[in-house]
This record gives structure tokens, sequence and C-alpha cells, in this order.
């Protein structure tokens, strides 16, 4: 079973959010909407998806119960079996797992403290969703 097939995102605190993607936008060219920007790779093997990058509400609770200031998402293959082995292996499951139209989410404490986000995703419903999360720069 594949486990980890690519950085899904890269999610921060922020205390001004607005003003750390605006500050992205003009120096770095990182274009981004609402909910952050979106880098799409693959396009050359035909195979495309997508990596998320969002400055967060330096008071966000989403990365609760971690007390860190970063979250990092990971694309996986197959999320239900994938919780299901990490359990087995005793690795700390977050909360239950959430499905939307643009994937599945579940999430892990990794040993530092870091709360893991967990993607399996669906690139073609969520490369359509328009400006506020297909912005990559």
């Amino acid at each position: 079973m594949k486990r980890v097939t690519a950085i899904g995102g890269i999610f921060f605190k922020s205390k001004d959010p607005e003003k750390t993607k605006d500050w992205y936008s003009k120096h770095l060219g990182i274009k981004s909407g609402q909910y952050g920007g979106t880098f799409q790779w693959g396009k050359e093997s035909g195979e495309k998806g997508y990596t998320a990058w969002s400055p967060f509400d330096a008071k966000t609770k989403y990365f609760d119960p971690s007390e860190k200031d970063a979250m990092f998402n990971y694309r996986v293959e197959n999320l239900e079996e994938l919780l299901n082995v990490l359990e087995k292996e005793g690795v700390e499951i977050i909360g239950e797992m959430e499905e939307y139209e643009y994937g599945k989410f579940g999430w892990v404490l990794d040993p530092n403290g870091y709360k893991i986000e967990l993607w399996e995703p669906n690139d073609e419903v969520y490369g359509n969703m328009g400006e506020d999360y297909n912005v990559s720069g």
C-alpha cells in the first residue's frame, strides 16, 4: 500500500493572514484568494495535481490539538485504509475522517506534536473550484 504520494499543502499561522498573502504575492509571486494559493503540477505528464498554500489566523483552532504554528497536508491514495493501518501501528488519530466533493480528510499527530492532515484528493473537482482555490502564481 502506498502511504504518502505528495505534499498536499503547507498551512501556517499568521497574525495578519491578508498582509501575509499580500507580501507573498508582491515579493514571491504567490497569488492567493480567500483560502490561500494552489500550485498545479504534473501538467507535462497529463496527471495533474495540486498543492495548497495558506496562512491561517494565529488564533485558528484548525490546528488543534497541536500547539504548533504549522500544519502539513500530505496527499494519499486510500485514506480509509491508511488510517486503519496507522491506528494499528499506534499512531494517534485526531477526530473522524471527513469527506467533501474535493476529497477525503483525516488527521494524525506526529511525534513532535504537529497535526498532520492526510488528504485523498479528487483533483478533478478541486481543480475546477475557481479562483479561491486554484490561483497559482
